[in-house]
């Protein structure tokens, strides 16, 4: 509307995004980068809310550098934080879109989607894989920016 004021965004809203080598290193190195931007951006996050939101980023850059770095050596870790809620996404360029399944109990791996899909429901948020318009996946998670009550 016209002549309407203009809803003012909290300080600490906003997105960021920054690319990183889909290597091993990459992993800490994207972890550090979220929690200090939280830091900075003074994001209303509370405590167990950041420990999931961080968990969740190592365990999507951990997947992208095991699974997509042949066909992506590049990734990209993407923060949106609103009034209410913070979201975080890894996008590559493998077209493969995985699955959140149950593992067997004797291997070693294969349960990072499935522990990113249980911390967001645990938390009162959300997660899901998309495709990209040029063939690539992004998997994000949205976490409520409090506690949910349990």
């Amino acid at each position: 509307m016209p002549g309407a004021p203009r809803a003012r965004s909290l300080p600490h809203e906003g997105v960021w995004r920054f690319t990183a080598p889909a290597e091993d290193a990459s992993v800490p190195q994207a972890r550090h980068a979220v929690r200090d931007l939280l830091e900075r951006q003074g994001v209303p996050v509370s405590p167990d809310v950041a420990h999931g939101l961080l968990l969740i980023v190592s365990e999507l850059v951990t997947n992208a550098v095991r699974h997509a770095a042949l066909l992506s050596p590049v990734l990209a870790v993407e923060v949106a934080a609103g009034p209410e809620w913070i979201t975080v996404s890894v996008e590559d360029d493998h077209p493969y879109r995985p699955t959140a399944l149950e593992a067997d109990a004797a291997q070693t791996g294969g349960r990072g989607l499935l522990l990113v899909r249980e911390i967001a429901r645990e938390e009162g948020g959300a997660c899901d894989v998309e495709h990209t318009a040029s063939g690539g996946k992004i998997i994000w998670a949205a976490l409520p920016l409090t506690t949910r009550v349990r």
